[in-house]
């Protein structure tokens, strides 16, 4: 006789299933060998016996609890990220920015308009903030508007930040968001002197480039951002510059050109982002936006792509890399987008140019939009007790597990999935709603098909490459 441990389960396709336990273990079984288990009637005679008794579906009835033990374990291991608390801290030093992208999230201001400069003190109040939280890896990542805008708060935030950590037991890392088409090379020497990574922006070839990111004084953004593009490798070194795309709706079907462009100018990866429904991304929908099975079937064809390019040379996709590591491993990516209980706050956490405080940068954009429900507090004015013991973000995490929300309590990728809060917010006004049907749900449920579908009929081939980008990618903080 076994026992059935806890999973979920979907029909796939020809009668076999896909079963996902607690720990997130994976086995496609016939319907036959599903109704032997479920019934209680399975045997060792059954040729998937043993693989569902060591991937933990099920415990053999001897009185051994290894078999609970070691799905807690993994368990243990899958949620390690709430160990660590809040281990990313981006600061929006400014608002202001040269460049007006089109689909522009948090509704940027002119390069002139030093209203919404964070000052000195509050970049100083802020790092003294962060230095109280338990993680012993921090990472700060300037953001804006054009973070190199405001140079000043991004100087005194990494000398106050290196001074603190001489008497503290955490390591620090930071990251710098630019578009890179106005930074300096003094600013690009200070980089390297400090250690700063830079994530850029690179939307694809020159022509979406610059139809996406309009530079406000005219001219091509895509043609300065090649120019300091190597202007920042030369100095800082190639492998401290990355960079990020986003999808609308014209480049949607230029993925393999936009993929060939991060080719030709050297990147080792790249990152296919779907289109956030904030800003100005939100007023274009119907310009800039797609529905999610457009987006799937276009990403899945660039995956298919980026597979025949493995063949010779390591370029992973890193939303692949990281979704596939949460299938093939236990353990936790950090992944900000994709955390039951969501990452925010918990995870990553934003502060505004004027000290706000936000569990996301989703969050901070709502606010830009006149809603200001994931407000946090002030960094002026609350203790960081305040901010991140509070009921606010209480009240948050409470609502964003995956384990007890609708349809995704009984979904067969919870596993691997994550709670969109804000997002819900936005489009139901309300935390909790049932997943089933939203966009979010539509679009990861589809990705999680065809790498199922993938993994499935696997070939050796391919197998060694998704194990390369999962050993060998650098996964990223930043947000799907």
């Amino acid at each position: 006789m076994t026992r059935l441990l806890p999973f979920q389960f979907a029909p796939i396709r020809d009668g076999r299933l896909l079963l996902v336990n607690e720990c997130g273990d994976y086995i496609f079984v016939s319907s036959n060998c599903f109704e032997e288990l479920i019934s209680g009637s399975i045997t060792e005679e059954n040729p998937q016996y043993y693989d569902l008794l060591s991937r933990l579906f099920i415990q053999a009835d001897d009185g051994d609890d290894f078999a609970i033990e070691k799905t807690a374990a993994k368990y243990r291991s899958r949620k390690g990220y709430l160990r660590d608390f809040t281990s990313l801290h981006m600061l929006v030093v400014t608002l202001r920015c040269n460049q007006r992208c089109r689909y522009c999230q948090v509704s940027c201001a002119y390069e002139n308009d030093r209203r919404y400069d964070m000052t000195t003190p509050i970049a100083i109040k802020i790092v003294d903030s962060i230095f109280e939280s338990p993680s012993k890896n921090i990472k700060i990542e300037f953001q804006g508007g054009e973070p190199t805008l405001n140079w000043e708060a991004v100087r005194q935030t990494v000398l106050r930040a290196e001074e603190k950590k001489i008497t503290s037991d955490k390591k620090i890392s930071f990251v710098l968001c630019t578009n890179l088409t106005g930074i300096a090379k003094e600013q690009l020497i200070f980089c390297r002197d400090h250690n700063i990574c830079i994530s850029a922006s690179l939307d694809g070839p020159k022509e979406v480039h610059d139809e996406n990111r309009e530079l406000r004084s005219g001219g091509s953004a895509y043609d300065l951002f090649v120019k300091n593009l190597s202007l920042a490798r030369e100095i800082i070194g190639p492998e401290a510059v990355d960079a990020l795309m986003t999808v609308t709706k014209r480049s949607l079907a230029k993925l393999p050109q936009i993929i060939d462009q991060y080719l030709a100018l050297g990147f080792n990866g790249v990152f296919i982002r779907a289109l956030n429904p904030y800003g100005f991304a939100a007023q274009r929908a119907n310009e800039l936006g797609y529905g999610a099975a457009e987006f799937v079937e276009n990403y899945s064809g660039a995956l298919e792509y980026i597979f025949s390019i493995n063949k010779t040379r390591f370029f992973p996709e890193h939303f692949a890399s990281i979704l596939l590591s949460r299938i093939l491993t236990p353990f936790s990516t950090g992944f900000v987008d994709l955390q039951s209980p969501a990452g925010l706050g918990l995870s990553g956490v934003i502060y505004d140019y004027d000290g706000s405080v936000y569990p996301s940068d989703e969050a901070r954009m709502l606010n830009r939009m006149n809603d200001s429900h994931f407000y946090l507090g002030n960094i002026l004015h609350h203790s960081y007790k305040a901010i991140f013991g509070g009921q606010k973000l209480r009240e948050i995490i409470r609502q964003t597990l995956l384990e007890v929300t609708p349809s995704c309590s009984r979904c067969v990728y919870q596993a691997y999935c994550g709670a969109d809060p804000v997002r819900n917010y936005l489009e139901s006004k309300r935390v909790v709603r049932k997943m089933e049907g939203t966009p979010f749900c539509q679009k990861h449920k589809g990705i999680f098909n065809y790498l199922f579908s993938l993994l499935e009929n696997i070939t050796q081939e391919r197998e060694n490459i998704i194990w390369s980008w999962i050993c060998g990618s650098k996964l990223t903080d930043a947000h799907a």
